[in-house]
């Protein structure tokens, strides 16, 4: 017999046979039924893991944007207070300040409490003066104005006040409301409180509800009076080109104020509610990890059944002249197979979702006659969607990392069958 007949012909890897068996042994026949049944939840629970992580991790993001555009829109990115002296020379900080390269305004405001009533209603607010200029300045205010108009706001004696007051107070453009301050004019008897009635001139809509609901817009000269201020102002609001580089303005916001000043920057006003943010974040990422791993962990035990059903095919297989290679990639495929189709429908699941969220809060909240993103509770007025590219990559890097190790043990075992004692009882 030639050498030739009597070597043994070595199928290279990832051959077309061992693709057709793993498509095989994925639609199991009806006595494997439990099989196919533990492969079927296998796929459904990594799909859901992948899509869930993925909205979670993209709402987390839409969230905090949504939140810090709102905040930076509204309050400066570094509050300028006056330190050893009243901050009566307001306008020439101001001036000096707004001259510092990457600063875009600098806000002289005076800032009270008071109490806006109507006859209706009554609530607190904080009333904010600050100069017609500035203020259209603020885009988050001066491009969401839904009735009346910020023109001549210094001639006046008009407020602005946010959309959620004005319903409060059952209040619209041109309507009077009345503001009450604790501290007014002193008389013999005491302090009194002021009230003095303001034409309301615009209503704006931020779309956060605690800036909707809580601020009134004055015109600075007339806040001064109204709060008995000495011709200064409480504080200069400062707003960067790049509030995430903010460290570098602080120097040169301290020598341009040319006086003593305490500086206090956006993440130090704000640095409890976006740390415990960020803490919500990691902690949501591993907790729904968890629902891909254990959807892992049934792809180990669905092929482990497998292959112990399988044992005599394996055995076969091998006796025809299968190498230990191909039966390992043929039950790695059949493993990995759900994990990789598990994790694409789930990355495309949570793709729709995430684009469409808002469409489907709102269809949820009319099928279950609810509100389910309740602004007073969440601060916004809709549900926000941020996909980041990275951590989405990470995610399906993840999911399939987790569904190719989890095929690794059962494959080798399948390999590792002695053909010998898989046939002994057959």
């Amino acid at each position: 017999m030639d050498e030739t007949m009597t070597e043994t012909k070595q199928t290279a890897p990832f051959a077309p046979f061992e693709w057709m068996l793993s498509a095989r042994y994925l639609r199991a026949r009806r006595k494997e039924g439990f099989i196919s049944v533990i492969a079927g939840f296998s796929f459904l629970g990594i799909m859901l893991g992948v899509a869930t992580l993925i909205i979670v991790m993209a709402v987390m993001n839409g969230f905090r944007k949504e939140l810090l555009d709102k905040i930076l829109g509204l309050n400066g990115h570094i509050l300028v207070q006056p330190l050893e002296s009243p901050l009566t020379d307001w306008k020439d900080v101001a001036d000096r300040l707004s001259q510092v390269q990457g600063i875009r305004l600098a806000a002289p405001v005076v800032d009270g409490q008071a109490l806006a009533s109507s006859p209706w209603n009554a609530s607190g607010v904080l009333v904010r003066g600050i100069r017609s200029d500035d203020l259209n300045n603020l885009t988050s205010i001066a491009k969401n104005i839904k009735q009346g108009s910020l023109e001549g706001f210094d001639d006046g004696q008009g407020v602005a006040i946010g959309r959620r007051l004005a319903d409060q107070l059952s209040l619209h453009a041109g309507d009077s409301v009345t503001l009450v301050a604790p501290k007014g004019a002193v008389t013999p008897m005491g302090t009194t409180p002021r009230i003095k009635p303001y034409k309301i001139v615009a209503v704006f809509e931020i779309g956060m509800s605690e800036y909707d609901l809580g601020f009134v817009f004055m015109p600075l000269a007339e806040a001064q009076a109204y709060f008995n201020r000495s011709n200064d102002v409480t504080s200069i609001e400062v707003f960067t080109t790049n509030p995430d580089k903010i460290d570098a303005f602080r120097k040169a916001v301290t020598d341009a104020a040319g006086r003593p000043v305490f500086l206090v920057d956006w993440r130090q006003r704000n640095s409890t509610f976006f740390n415990a943010l960020q803490v919500e974040r990691n902690v949501m990422f591993l907790i729904l990890t968890m629902i891909v791993l254990v959807a892992a962990l049934n792809i180990v035990s669905g092929l482990i059944m497998l292959v112990k059903d399988k044992g005599s095919d394996i055995a076969i297989l091998r006796t025809m002249g299968a190498s230990q290679g191909s039966i390992m990639r043929i039950f790695l495929i059949t493993g990995a197979s759900i994990g990789v189709v598990g994790t694409l429908v789930g990355f495309f699941v949570g793709l729709v979702i995430c684009l469409n969220i808002e469409s489907i809060r709102q269809f949820l909240s009319w099928l279950t006659s609810t509100e389910l993103f309740s602004p007073e509770l969440y601060f916004l007025s809709k549900l926000p969607a941020e996909i980041d590219v990275g951590e989405t990559t990470a995610v399906v890097i993840m999911a399939l990392t987790l569904s190719f190790l989890a095929t690794l043990y059962p494959s080798w075992r399948a390999a590792r069958l002695d053909p010998v004692e898989a046939l002994r009882y057959e």
